[in-house]
This record gives structure tokens, C-alpha cells and sequence, in this order.
């Protein structure tokens, strides 16, 4: 019998050699996703990956590569935009525009592609012959970028500021996918020394519309179009908040360059597509003025099958030699134009306003309209997100309204192009009467926003989103209760809140059909005995895991970390002295706090608004309905940190009370791990260094967070230092 298993151990590969293979795969699995969308894995699998990839580098922490897949979720924030130097000015395209219908009028028998076929004159002009090849493609509605890569690895990213220099934005284009970090050379002979690769980030239209109407339920500002909400995004200082956005990368052009010879806009896109690098499509070839126009007719039917904001085709003459010969002005070249197209826009009247109640409670008033058909699709609906954009437009029932849609995909009222009859301003609150049109319950508008807002804790259109919310990790981690489950949980009139989870029994959960009446899929046992364990857990969760976990306006993690230290449990937060004198004292005068509060050193984290949202959330039916469930439940929280007055600190339990921590860096353990170490010991950890940190515990690297620290004179100490600290101030 073979004994090859006895010595199995032996080939298996190093932690060095299995990271460096998984980085490989999960690149190569990127490319075909997002460069070639021909996807060779499940997404199921390419997550096994990633996640066998991210345990190896937390447990060898010397294996840090800033370029790895697990790490473009965005790193620390940054002080601010380094300045770049172009290799090679990054100019822009002249614009030429298609006619208007009144421009038309004016001058009978003008094509509408007058400019155009200006622009290829004067190219014809320039070359001295007639029939001049050019590509046609359509121009993406996004923010210009350069990718410069040396050696086949990103070197930095960078916007088009002044076509001279532009904004180091590196540390946000790490988080987008599509563009890769490292270039594999899968066709070409090898990979360029220096290679500037320019394009659009942009959003895809339907994960744009998804976005917006998240931001819509949550009472936020929604975004004009995708181009607003990229250019907005990448001006983020934080990447964490850029990963959550739905960026995309496609190139079209190429500045600086070292390597074999591109002698044609074709040779350059096969080096593209060698390299992994996505990039625009369609590109239409044409070889004379006729076969241009009949081009861009093409582009204007195609681009709205495509997933991005278009609003016009670019034109190129494709040989390079061309190119030189024709040149630049002092702000775009001569050989290129960018045709810009009238924007679709149409009439039609605007019947009723129907409200949706999002799962955040947030109403949104929605225009039912005379279905028209703009831009290769049929609106009949359209968004007017709140109160103010309605008041603004003067937009009544009844009304003759433009449309278009903004960005190509969302539906939007443009203006009003005349009232009818005797038609009244529109009001959301008297349209519904004061009451949600979901579950009757009441509404309002909080101080400082815009929308509605349902306040009803029972309210159905709500219930998927606060009880996923409730079981998440960060709130009393449920493990099972995704919003999935949650979701089949509403369905099937299980729960309507997140506290009827409670009265779930083991059957109930295991028979619980996930699936459709005709796709059934059943829960089971394992799973249903895995959330009545963790909700008995969950009972026993300290104050601020509970006070996360419902969901009050305006109270995240650090809000509920502070409000626990202020108060030993939940009935003594819901009716809280400290935050009605911190609200009265507010009213009053702002600077004369009283000696109780000065004594508490209530943190910026729990300020006026806060105050104000845990007060009227406990005197709401709401509030009282949760506390009224709780009591019969026998649950009452306690505090895990309860400490309101630092000096009385007990040293031994509490060594870091009243001081303030911020984390940067590799360290021994999990970020999330040493933030809760150090709480327990009293402090507070903070996410940015300021005048007011006591110290910052520094692992290998730290960036910019440890040259502020050392800017503004601020201890850096690093864990064994931490260790000393802790002892000593136990002792003393």
C-alpha cells in the first residue's frame, strides 16, 4: 500500500508562497471579471479565496503589500491632495454639438451634424487628402484619470486638475476593481517600462440608481447624475467611504509611453487588452466623412444599452503618424472632437404623486406619469425625492412637466411647462394626511433635513432593515439573521419588530422557507438552534451593543460607547438627567455648562443632536413601546463600561480612564481587538489624531497618522510601551 499521505505535509506550500499564488489567482480572476466579463468562478468560490487570503495576512502580518486584492477597501484617511506633474499635459477634447431644432430653424437646409462635418473638414484639410480613418466611440459621462504604471505596477493615479497638474488620487483608484494593481502580460511580447494609461471613473447606471435610492430612504441628499456623485466621490479624503461606492475604471487614451511602437488607435487597444486594462467599447472604425456620420448615428442608438452615462461619441483619426502631422492647439489636439448630442428630453403630464415608504422609514414622493418614451425606454414614473424639490419646481398634479433622465437612467422632472385648472401646491404632509402610508403610524421632519421620516418602530415597510440591523455583528451579532432571513421573517408574519425575534421558537425558525412557494428553502435545525443560542446571548450584551442596535437617529458605535459609560443601564438611559440638562443647558446658553456636566466630560460624541434623539425616541410610542417588550422580556442591559466621572475612577479596573487613544499601524492583533482592549481599560479611541490625543499606539508602518502625532507633540508609543502604561497607572 502506498504511504504518499504520511509525507503529504511536505509539499504543501509556505504562507509566503500560498499568499503570493492566492494574490495571483484573485488578479487574474478580477481581469476576466471586470476587463472581459467572462467570469471563470462562482462568486461563492472567488470569496473562498479571498477570505483564505485575508486569514493568511492577518496571521503573517510581515507579508503587508499594499497592492494586495484583500487591501482595496480603502486605508487610512489622508490629510489632503498631493499635487502631481503630469508626464505629458493632460488635455481635453474640443466639444462640437449637435444642432438644436431651433437652431434648425434658423438656417433651413443645415445638417444637425454641421460641426462635425466641419471638424472632419478641417482634419482633411490638415492631412491634404479626402478619406481620413478615424475611430468613433462613444464618451463616457465620467471624471478624467491617469493610471501610470512602471515596471507593470501602479505608480500612481491621478485627476486631470489643469492638464499641467492634477490631484494624487491613488489612494482611492485602490479601491476600484477594475483597475488593476499589477499588469499580467497575457498577449504582448512584454510589459511596457512606462506606461500612462488615461480614462473615465465613472458609476454604472444601475448600481447609481441603487445608490440614490438608498441615500433616498435615508434621508440624504441624493446625487444629480452618476458623473456628480464619481467627481464628489473621488474627492473623498477618506477611502473607506470610496470603497463603498460603485466606481468603475474604463482607458480610451495614453500619455507618457515606453515601448514597441503603437502605430494605430488599434495597436494601442490590443496592448490594452494584453495587460488586463479594461477599456471602452464600441469602437466603430470609419474611412470617410458618410461612414463617420453613420458612426455616430450608431453610438447614439447603442449607448443606451450601455451601463454608463453617455452623452456624446468621440472621434479620433486613428493612425499615430496622422496625429503628429495634425498636432495640438494650446488645449486639445486637432485630430479629435468630442459630438455632443442633444440631450432627450419630452413632454407629458403628471397625473398623480404616489409615496413610497423606504426601509428606513424616509417617504419619498414619486411622479405618476403619462407614459412617453425617451431615450429607448418608456418612463412612466419618476423620482421627486422630498418636500423641498417639489416646493422648489412648483410641482402640481395635473401640471404639463419635461422629462429626462438624468445620467441616461434615472427618470427625472425637469421643469413644469404650465399648470392646469385650478391645481394646488403639493404638500406630502396633508397628501398623507400625517400618517405613514405603510402602517398609519406618525411622521416627521427632523430639525436640519428634508425628508419625512415614518417614526412608528412597528411600521412593516421598515422591519427587514432594523431587524438585520438589530442581528448584525457590530449591534447584538445574531449570527444567522442576515437580511435574508430577516426578510422571510416579515414575509411570513413571523416578526414585525426587531424584538418579536425573541419570541421565535426553534420549530418556527427551522421551517422557516427562505426560498418561494414554488423554489421552497428551508432553514433547518442547525441553523435555527444557532439564532436561539446567540439570541440567549444577546440578552446578556452590554449597554452599547443594545443601544447600537436599535437603530436611534444619529447614534452610531461611538455615540452608544459614550452614552453607556454616562449610564449603568438601559432604564437609566431612557430616563436620563445628563442628556435633559445637556439638552436644557444647550437651549440656554451653550457656554455655561454646570458643574455637573463639566465634571461628566461628556465627549463630542454625544452631543445636542444625540441628546435630542435618545430623549424624543424614549418619550415616543416607539420608545416606549421598546421598553414596555424589554421589561416583559426580562431584559434590561447593563453597562460595560459604566464610569460617568473619570477622577472617581477605580485605577486597578479603569488604568486609561479619561484618556484618549488612536490605533495606526500592523499591530499583534486585530485593529478591532486592541480598540476593545483599550476601552475596557477606560479610554477612549478615537479614529483621528488631534491636539486633544492622549497617546497613539503605533504598529510598523502608520503613515500620516504618525507624522500628525509628532506634529502636534503627541506621545506615539508602541503595545509593549501601552503594557507599561497600563501597569503603571494601575499602581499609581
Amino acid at each position: 500500500m502506498q504511504q504518499a499521505d504520511l509525507f503529504a505535509n511536505q509539499d504543501e506550500p509556505s504562507p509566503e508562497q500560498r499568499v503570493k499564488e492566492l494574490r495571483r489567482q484573485l488578479e487574474h480572476h478580477n481581469r476576466l471579471y471586470y476587463s472581459k466579463a467572462t467570469p471563470e468562478i462562482s462568486d461563492a468560490e472567488y470569496d473562498r479565496l479571498f477570505r483564505e487570503l485575508e486569514e493568511l495576512e492577518r496571521k503573517h502580518p510581515e507579508l503587508h503589500d499594499a497592492d494586495s486584492p484583500t487591501l482595496r477597501v480603502g486605508g487610512e484617511p489622508i490629510e489632503g491632495f498631493e499635487k502631481v506633474r503630469h508626464l505629458v499635459p493632460m488635455l481635453s477634447i474640443d466639444d462640437v454639438f449637435e444642432l438644436t431644432p431651433e437652431a434648425l430653424e434658423k438656417s433651413p437646409g443645415t445638417r444637425a451634424e454641421k460641426e462635425l462635418i466641419e471638424f472632419y473638414q478641417r482634419v482633411r484639410k490638415g492631412l491634404g487628402h479626402d478619406d481620413v480613418a478615424v475611430t468613433i466611440e462613444p464618451k463616457i459621462d465620467g471624471v478624467a484619470v491617469s493610471l501610470v504604471y512602471r515596471n507593470g505596477k501602479l505608480d500612481y493615479a491621478a485627476t486631470r486638475g489643469d492638464g499641467t497638474t492634477g490631484d494624487d488620487i491613488t489612494h482611492n483608484v485602490r479601491t476600484i476593481r477594475s483597475i488593476p494593481m499589477e499588469l499580467a502580460c497575457t498577449k504582448a511580447p512584454s510589459i511596457p517600462p512606462l506606461l500612462e494609461v488615461r480614462g473615465e471613473i465613472f458609476m454604472p447606471n444601475e448600481a447609481f440608481a441603487a445608490m440614490n435610492a438608498e441615500r433616498d430612504e435615508a434621508g440624504l441628499p441624493t446625487f444629480a447624475n452618476p458623473r456628480n456623485a464619481t467627481a464628489g466621490t473621488l474627492k473623498q479624503l477618506d477611502p473607506k467611504i470610496v470603497a463603498k461606492r460603485p466606481l468603475a475604471f474604463l482607458a480610451h487614451g495614453i500619455g507618457a509611453y515606453e515601448g514597441p511602437a503603437l502605430e494605430t488607435e488599434h495597436d494601442f487597444h490590443s496592448l490594452l487588452d494584453a495587460l488586463g486594462i479594461p477599456r471602452n467599447q464600441p469602437v466603430i472604425d470609419a474611412h470617410d466623412l458618410e461612414s463617420t456620420l453613420d458612426a455616430v448615428g450608431q453610438i447614439n442608438t447603442l449607448r443606451h444599452e450601455l451601463d454608463y452615462g453617455t452623452d456624446g461619441a468621440v472621434v479620433k483619426v486613428l493612425k499615430r503618424s496622422e496625429r503628429e502631422k495634425l498636432g495640438f492647439t494650446s488645449r486639445a489636439p486637432r485630430w479629435a472632437a468630442a459630438y455632443k448630442f442633444i440631450p432627450e428630453q419630452k413632454e407629458t403630464t403628471l397625473t398623480a404623486v404616489t409615496i413610497q415608504v423606504g426601509r428606513t422609514g424616509v417617504l419619498t414622493p414619486v411622479a405618476e406619469l403619462k407614459p412617453v418614451l425617451i431615450s429607448g425606454s418608456t418612463v412612466s414614473r419618476a423620482t421627486l425625492h422630498n418636500q423641498d424639490e417639489i416646493t422648489k419646481k412648483d410641482i402640481r398634479i395635473g401640471d404639463t412637466v419635461l422629462i429626462e433622465k438624468a445620467g441616461e437612467i434615472i427618470p427625472a422632472v425637469v421643469k413644469v411647462i404650465r399648470h392646469h385648472g385650478h391645481s394646488q401646491p403639493f404638500s406630502l404632509f396633508d397628501h398623507v394626511k400625517g400618517c405613514c402610508p405603510s402602517c398609519g403610524g406618525p411622521i416627521s421632519q427632523e430639525e436640519g433635513f428634508v425628508a419625512w421620516r415614518c417614526t412608528n418602530f412597528q411600521c412593516p415597510a421598515q422591519a427587514v432593515t432594523r431587524i438585520s440591523h438589530f442581528s448584525s455583528r457590530k449591534a447584538l451579532d445574531i449570527e444567522g439573521v442576515g437580511e435574508t432571513v430577516a426578510e422571510a421573517l416579515v414575509r411570513h408574519g413571523h416578526c414585525k419588530t426587531p424584538l418579536d425575534l425573541f419570541e421565535l421558537d426553534e420549530n418556527t425558525l427551522a421551517n422557516l422557507n427562505l426560498g418561494t412557494d414554488e423554489a421552497p428553502r428551508r432553514f433547518g435545525e442547525k441553523n435555527a438552534a444557532k439564532v436561539i443560542s446567540a439570541l440567549e446571548d444577546a440578552k446578556n450584551k452590554p449597554l452599547h451593543r443594545w443601544i447600537y442596535a436599535m437603530g436611534i437617529r444619529h447614534v452610531g458605535e461611538s455615540a452608544a460607547k459614550e452614552l453607556s459609560r454616562l449610564h449603568a443601564d438601559l432604564n437609566e438611559l431612557a430616563d436620563s438627567p445628563i442628556l435633559r440638562e445637556l439638552l436644557a443647558d444647550t437651549r440656554i446658553d451653550a457656554k455655561k455648562k454646570n458643574e455637573k456636566l463639566a465634571e461628566y466630560a461628556i465627549t463630542g460624541d454625544v452631543g445636542p443632536a444625540v441628546a435630542q434623539s435618545m430623549v424624543e425616541f424614549f418619550e415616543s410610542d416607539a420608545g416606549r413601546f421598546a421598553l414596555k417588550r424589554l421589561g416583559k422580556l426580562e431584559i434590561n442591559p447593563k453597562s460595560g463600561n459604566f464610569l460617568p466621572i473619570a477622577a472617581k475612577a477605580d485605577t486597578s479596573k479603569m488604568p486609561l480612564a479619561g484618556l484618549t487613544f488612536v490605533i495606526t499601524g500592523t499591530l499583534s492583533m486585530d485593529r478591532d481587538d486592541m480598540k476593545a482592549f483599550i476601552e475596557e481599560k477606560g479610554a477612549k479611541v478615537s479614529g483621528s489624531v488631534s491636539a486633544k490625543t492622549s497617546y497613539l499606539v503605533a504598529g510598523e508602518g502608520g503613515g500620516s497618522k504618525r507624522d500628525k502625532a509628532e506634529t502636534l507633540g503627541v506621545n506615539i508609543i508602541s503595545e509593549d510601551e501601552l503594557q507599561e502604561l497600563i501597569a503603571a497607572k494601575s499602581q499609581g
